[in-house]
């Protein structure tokens, strides 16, 4: 799965599915799909990705008490 830094607008690419749809993980292990050479792994918060057509992620995977407000 691809999403799109917020900043830098660079493709990253999630390693870990399963972190980025637990509203209780902050951030995610992802790697940037910037550049010629591969990219090593990084930690990326979710806050700063949303999807390539320019929507945010949905606010059940980013925030656990989604269902109280």
């Amino acid at each position: 799965m691809f999403l799109e830094d917020k900043q830098t607008g660079d493709l990253v690419e999630i390693l870990d599915p399963e972190a980025l749809f637990n509203p209780v993980e902050a951030s995610i292990s992802a790697q940037v799909q910037a550049g010629q050479e591969e990219q090593e792994p990084a930690s990326i918060s979710k806050k700063n990705l949303k999807f390539p057509s320019g929507e945010e992620l949905p606010r059940c995977w980013v925030d656990a008490n989604y269902r109280t407000a």
